[in-house]
């Protein structure tokens, strides 16, 4: 009969304490979504019933088959590249604005080098004058879609005003509940002030959109994603969507921006415009994504996708964004937008 010994027991204890950082690092499991504006992807025909005719062959841009083949392998290059350092298998779930239908998605997502991660494509078309849309894909191993709406932005005493719709997407990653709206609220076109009621319509509109969700699940996890055209620290984004980057409001009602700490207009942003930053770029989250559950998705992280292949290399505009036209000037290059992306973890 062997001797009872209490060593080898604290021995076991120990070895188990010491291997168990490493057993939760294999169950931890980890998504990359992100949101890309595309600048212009559009196909090469004339659809009567949009303003689209810039790009055509007849344009002066003289926007061809060629071109939007080149147009579709440098988007295919930048998503396949996006977070792959933080999640191999690339971007789960991925925003897109400035696409004009379905067909061009599809498209992309059948990209060669996209192909073998099974992109599935939710949109509807919006009423945008120039016929720029949002739209979703996800990678069908990852996310179970059930359902997709579209919310139009409409302006009290404007019945000529036409944007884009926001698209609500809403399934299981990985088997939990999540809702995606992905924007493109309006441009400052006219001058930043002049527009600005617009976007503050878009801001309360997402706010609303989000707050009925909330009303029916008080823990539900909502990721608002899009092309802002406004900074966070913009009235429409801080005062209307109610999203910030101080934690300590949380508890007051406001969704968290990330982003808010990563803006520097001298330095960082996901655009430029005489030769300042913007941001404009920005995926928020409800605080159920901030002060998650165990074993519950939980932000983790969000970046900027800037590496240098996405940049001029020279020339005034050194560093800033590489993107297709400089007017009706091809430049073949990929989009006036960097990509933005966060990281989920559980």
């Amino acid at each position: 009969m062997s001797k009872y010994n209490p060593y080898s027991w604290l021995s076991i204890l120990a070895f188990l304490i010491f291997l168990s950082p490493n057993l939760q690092a294999q169950n931890l499991q980890k998504v990359s979504i992100g949101f890309y504006n595309l600048e212009n992807l559009f196909d090469t025909i004339d659809t009567p019933e949009v303003n689209d005719t810039e790009f055509t062959p007849e344009s002066k841009k003289n926007w061809n088959s060629h071109l939007y083949f080149d147009k579709l392998d440098n988007m295919a290059k930048v998503l396949a590249q996006i977070a792959i350092d933080k999640t191999p298998e690339g971007l789960a779930i991925v925003g897109l604005c400035e696409v004009e239908n379905k067909e061009v998605i599809e498209d992309l997502v059948n990209h060669p080098i996209l192909k073998s991660r099974n992109y599935k494509v939710s949109h509807i078309n919006s009423p945008d004058k120039r016929g720029i849309d949002v739209a979703l894909i996800y990678q069908s191993s990852k996310f179970e879609l059930e359902s997709t709406l579209a919310f139009p932005l409409k302006i009290e005493g404007k019945l000529d005003f036409y944007s884009r719709d926001q698209l609500l997407v809403s399934g299981k990653l990985l088997g939990e509940k999540v809702h995606l709206l992905i924007n493109h609220w309006p441009s400052r076109s006219g001058g930043e002030e002049i527009s600005m009621p617009y976007r503050k319509a878009a801001g309360d509109l997402s706010r609303s959109v989000s707050d009925f969700i909330l009303s029916l699940d008080s823990k539900a996890k909502i990721i608002i994603m899009g092309d802002l055209n406004d900074d966070p620290h913009n009235a429409s984004v801080t005062e209307h969507l109610k999203a910030t980057g101080d934690k300590n409001l949380l508890k007051h009602g406001y969704f968290y921006n990330p982003y808010a700490m990563l803006h520097s207009p001298e330095n960082f942003g996901s655009l430029a415009y005489r030769g300042k930053w913007n941001l404009f770029d920005q995926i928020i989250v409800t605080p159920s994504l901030i002060k998650a559950k165990r074993n519950k998705w939980k932000l983790k992280d969000a970046y900027v996708f800037d590496e240098e292949f996405l940049k001029n290399q020279e020339g005034d505009y050194k560093g800033f964004p590489f993107r297709t036209y400089a007017g009706n000037r091809y430049l073949g290059g990929y989009s006036d937008h960097f990509p933005v992306y966060i990281v989920l973890e559980r």
